[in-house]
């Protein structure tokens, strides 16, 4: 399946991972793309990469309150915008028997109200233009809440819901909104626990881009879809007895 012809594109959360390979496969099929995120030097790197088509914002998505200007300023330089990618996250690391109110609410701050401050704006703008691609960055951790990550999962099942009700309200309106649920993946936030067979960000980013054309929910894995539907469906008597 080819990956969707994007003129201009936005992505949150750009210098790691996903989103920076997201950044990169835009910028060498010729789109013009808005990176945007915290960290100064990796974003300037990809600029400096690919000039003309990258342009770097530094910003902290905590910061709500300058979404609006800064969402404007961006499709002002861009000229234009056919695509929002939301990729910023955090996992933090939590023990078995840690109960870290600061670490559950930094973990909603980026995954959920991140998301949500710039996403509005998004449908704002394509709600208007009436065409539009919004994509949503989630994981098939928030398909059930795991006594691993509890603030993880639950962020990432909002940030579903979330997308789902933006996807009836502007599914009227011609606008795509795509929810993806990546499994493991290899990235900066991961390398911590030391996956097997964890996807690599450069396969994730170009599956994500093919999964793009097409409003709804998606996993990256056909294997995924098949096994989330079973273990959305085991009863949590059951669920919290397994390893998995």
């Amino acid at each position: 399946m080819a990956a969707p012809n994007y003129q201009h594109a936005l992505v949150i959360g750009a210098s790691s991972g996903i989103g920076a390979e997201l950044v990169r496969q835009l910028a060498h099929s010729g789109c013009r793309v808005a990176a945007v995120a915290r960290r100064e030097e990796p974003l300037q790197a990809m600029a400096e990469q690919y000039p003309g088509r990258v342009i770097a914002f530094i910003h902290d998505v905590t910061d709500y309150d300058s979404v609006p200007a800064l969402f404007q300023e961006i499709t002002g330089q861009l000229g234009g915008l056919d695509l929002v990618v939301y990729s910023a996250g955090v996992m933090p690391e939590v023990g078995m028997h840690e109960y870290s109110f600061e670490k559950d609410r930094l973990t909603f701050e980026v995954n959920v109200l991140g998301a949500m401050a710039w996403l509005d704006q998004a449908a704002i703008r394509f709600e208007n233009t009436g065409h539009g691609t919004i994509v949503g960055i989630g994981s098939v951790a928030g398909d059930r809440g795991r006594s691993g990550q509890p603030a993880y999962n639950s962020s990432k099942a909002a940030l579903a819901t979330y997308l789902e009700a933006l996807r009836n309200r502007l599914a009227k309106r011609g606008v795509t909104v795509v929810t993806i649920k990546p499994g493991p993946v290899a990235t900066e936030m991961t390398q911590h626990l030391h996956l097997k067979g964890a996807m690599r960000a450069d396969e994730a980013a170009r599956k994500i881009l093919e999964k793009s054309k097409k409003t709804g929910e998606h996993y990256l894995k056909a294997a995924h879809q098949v096994a989330f539907y079973i273990i959305k469906r085991i009863p949590s008597p059951v669920f919290r007895k397994l390893k998995i």
